[in-house]
């Protein structure tokens, strides 16, 4: 029902915009109880004035004194930011393992989100109540409709017609995780590797339908329609520019840029910049460089630092993922790491379940500790909560690449039969063989 659409009424939202604003170290306690008090109002053109003028106070609000993050947005900003250590690999790769690559790369990516799928959304203690109840936890397979006792259902409030993998007809199902990575390479078949931000706008209204949209991307997609341009349509009434949107978006940027880091992050940004600022493009740019380092090493912690290197040395994404390895080095236990970044962020508050940071820290940690374990990898991702198709998609893209095709047990590409599902027009339905041929031709060997 299109009232009851989120994400695209902006006094609704003002909270998430204070809260935003808090992360960007403005002077905003004051505005507060404004913006409890506006977005709790029934929608009404009454109450746009009010919240325009809330956002334009907090837009002007300054920043507190000894803020320790300097985080830009725009791209040689960016890059002037970056940390001196930095990773550039060089590009030795026959055709043959170049394809073996990309293919594990689509494979993990299409796997590890359906891995996740069907509890998007659930809170932490709800998914590992499930998978006791299935003796399936520590998660090691993927969840199935077979699995489930009327008790448990009941219990667990379990929807029996969700996405689970038994459930599915011969194709991963239609997802926002899928459906940008299959954007991006229809981006570049139209535009070409040059494309601009704003071709990205263009695109995403001829291409998308605008309820296929979330957070970051709707309220991008709203701007662009009313006539705003990038970098206007990410900051514009946007209180979600640092969600996870554009961090499920980089991956083909990797995959076409293997042992190119830098170069896959920068034409990232090209994507990220249309909704998103700060942590929130970092998050499109780490991922993007990261799958493209996979290409090169056999080494996760190499990998998810070129993916640091990429991003602001003093950004607050930079030093939460510095915290997980950290964690890592001092041989924390996995569950304890989870603890700590659960004690961090609240999965039961929008802001804290859907930022960048909390999922990018548990996708860098699922890495780390799945040791190369494609499986074990994925299963981290999603056991951890928070966005579980979004980093399970992710973490099974990063491994994918490094693992290649034949690196991933057949098991889990089984209820898909490489087959995927989209949104995006003209793609309805492609295989992985189609994805991996069309990706070929945009590598620059």
């Amino acid at each position: 029902m299109l009232e009851h659409q989120k994400w695209m009424y902006y006094p609704e939202d003002l909270v998430t915009e204070w809260k935003q604003a808090k992360d960007e170290g403005k002077d905003v306690d004051h505005l507060k109880a404004m913006c409890e008090t506006v977005s709790k109002q029934p929608r009404s053109a009454d109450f746009t004035a009010p919240a325009d003028e809330i956002a334009k106070k907090i837009a002007e609000a300054p920043v507190v004194e000894g803020y320790p993050y300097t985080e830009p947005s725009a791209l040689e900003d960016i890059r002037t930011a970056r940390p001196v250590k930095r990773y550039n690999f060089t590009y030795k790769m026959a055709d043959k393992t170049l394809r073996d690559k990309l293919s594990g790369a689509w494979t993990g990516r299409i796997a590890g989100c359906l891995l996740g799928k069907p509890v998007e959304g659930w809170r932490r203690e709800r998914i590992e109540k499930l998978l006791t109840g299935t003796n399936n936890r520590p998660l090691a397979r993927y969840m199935t409709a077979n699995d489930f006792t009327p008790e448990l259902i009941k219990g667990c409030a379990v929807n029996i017609d969700g996405c689970w993998a038994d459930k599915i007809e011969g194709a991963a199902p239609v997802d926002d995780d899928t459906n940008y990575t299959v954007f991006a390479l229809k981006l570049l078949e139209t535009f070409g590797r040059d494309f601009r931000p704003a071709d990205v706008l263009e695109a995403w209204l001829g291409w998308l339908p605008m309820l296929t949209t979330f957070t970051a991307e709707r309220a991008a997609y709203r701007n662009a329609a009313m006539g705003l341009l990038p970098p206007q349509t990410a900051v514009y009434h946007n209180p979600f520019r640092e969600w996870i949107g554009a961090q499920i978006r980089g991956d083909f940027f990797g995959y076409i840029h293997p042992s190119n880091p830098e170069a896959a992050a920068g034409m990232a940004w090209r994507d990220a910049s249309v909704s998103h600022v700060k942590n929130g493009i970092y998050g499109e740019m780490f991922a993007a460089a990261m799958i493209a380092a996979a290409a090169a090493s056999d080494d996760t912690r190499t990998v998810i630092e070129a993916g640091l290197g990429e991003i602001p040395e003093k950004s607050r994404l930079r030093e939460a993922i510095e915290k997980v390895i950290g964690w890592y080095d001092q041989s924390l236990p996995y569950d304890e790491v989870m603890d700590h970044i659960h004690g961090l962020f609240d999965e039961a508050d929008g802001h804290g379940w859907c930022h960048t940071i909390p999922n990018a820290m548990i996708v860098a940690a699922a890495l780390l500790y799945g040791e190369k374990d494609f499986g074990k990898t994925v299963c981290l991702a999603v056991e951890a909560a928070f966005d579980t198709d979004c980093n399970g998609a992710t973490a099974g893209s990063v491994l994918g690449m490094m693992l290649g095709a034949g690196g991933i047990p057949e098991y889990w590409s089984r209820p898909f039969h490489n087959r995927l599902l989209t949104s995006i027009a003209g793609y309805p339905e492609v295989t992985v063989e189609e994805l991996v041929e069309k990706t070929v031709g945009f590598v620059i060997k």
